[in-house]
């Protein structure tokens, strides 16, 4: 028996389907797929064979880090309050030794102004302060990620939600305030940028994230062009590694993609674009030797390991 059958097996969990382990073996090792959409009840009998009702969110990722084609995670815990140490060590107790972890940052310091929600309280509407605070990052967020995850292979990934009107910054000063905030931060960790407004897609943006190697995220959602597109920025690989997220087709709104795809038990609607502009990120991240963390969301076609299976099968057959 396979040696992660047999421990899936001892730890009271179904072996791997045969077809996965086989299809995942055949994936070159710097091809990283990932979800942060894990906490599915859709996935019954696909993923998960274990009932998590009434269980906490580390429970399931047990057996989601048994799945073959899953070789990384996303956590997007603390990205609406500081994280807590708690729940950081429950996740980092079940996640493999080296095991890939893309940790989305609170926005306290990535939001430039507070949403209308009560969590803001009084804040609510405001500018942010704390906009990209580095000394917040380093205490509230850094220090407690890096303890509880001290053996797996953390990426911080700055997620900047769309800017309107005149909260959006011009492109110099916005490449200014980026740049001070990375000559803040330790350069022994990953760090990847995550924009929403197309119009910051600039050279300018570009030189900042070369110059601290921190990645750019190629991300397909609603307001962002292709990662095709974004695949031609010459300064897009900005770094030894790179991350990418599919999450929600241009133009849809996030509770269309809820009404249509729940419980992401299935793919309901391919997206040939995404799939493209992904084989061809895959591609050339073969091609530089980068390792390329691809994070697929249920909202994307309804069912991401449904969608990673798709990619990866057509990645091994085009090479066959």
């Amino acid at each position: 028996m396979d040696p992660d059958a047999a421990a899936s097996v001892a730890a009271g969990f179904p072996p791997p389907r045969p077809e996965l382990v086989a299809l995942a073996g055949a994936l070159p090792p710097n091809i990283l797929f990932g979800t942060s959409s894990w906490p599915t009840d859709g996935w019954a009998s696909d993923v998960y064979y274990r009932s998590y009702h009434d269980k906490p969110p580390a429970a399931r990722l047990e057996e989601y880090v048994r799945y073959p084609l899953f070789r990384q995670v996303g956590i997007n815990t603390a990205f609406y309050e500081a994280p807590s140490e708690r729940v950081l060590d429950a996740y980092a107790r079940v996640l493999p030794p080296g095991y890939a972890c893309d940790v989305k940052v609170w926005d306290r310091i990535t939001a430039r102004r507070f949403i209308r929600d009560r969590r803001w309280g009084p804040l609510s509407g405001q500018l942010n302060p704390d906009f990209l605070n580095a000394p917040l990052f380093l205490d509230n967020v850094l220090a407690r990620y890096a303890r509880a995850f001290s053996r797996q292979a953390l990426c911080f990934v700055f997620q900047f939600q769309a800017m309107r009107g005149t909260d959006l910054l011009a492109a110099t000063e916005w490449a200014e305030q980026l740049d001070r905030f990375f000559d803040q931060l330790p350069k022994g960790f990953r760090y990847a940028v995550e924009l929403r407004n197309a119009e910051l897609l600039t050279d300018l943006h570009g030189e900042v994230l070369k110059r601290h190697g921190v990645a750019h995220v190629f991300n397909w959602w609603t307001e962002m062009p292709p990662i095709g597109t974004q695949l031609h920025l010459p300064w897009s690989w900005s770094a030894d590694f790179v991350v990418a997220r599919g999450l929600l087709k241009p133009g849809r709104r996030y509770a269309e993609a809820v009404k249509l795809f729940e419980p992401y038990d299935r793919v309901r609607e391919p997206q040939p674009q995404l799939r493209q502009d992904l084989l061809r990120l895959m591609q050339e991240a073969v091609r530089r030797r980068c390792e390329a963390r691809i994070h697929i969301n249920n909202r994307a076609e309804g069912n991401a390991p449904g969608t990673i299976r798709a990619l990866a099968t057509a990645f091994v057959n085009q090479g066959s």
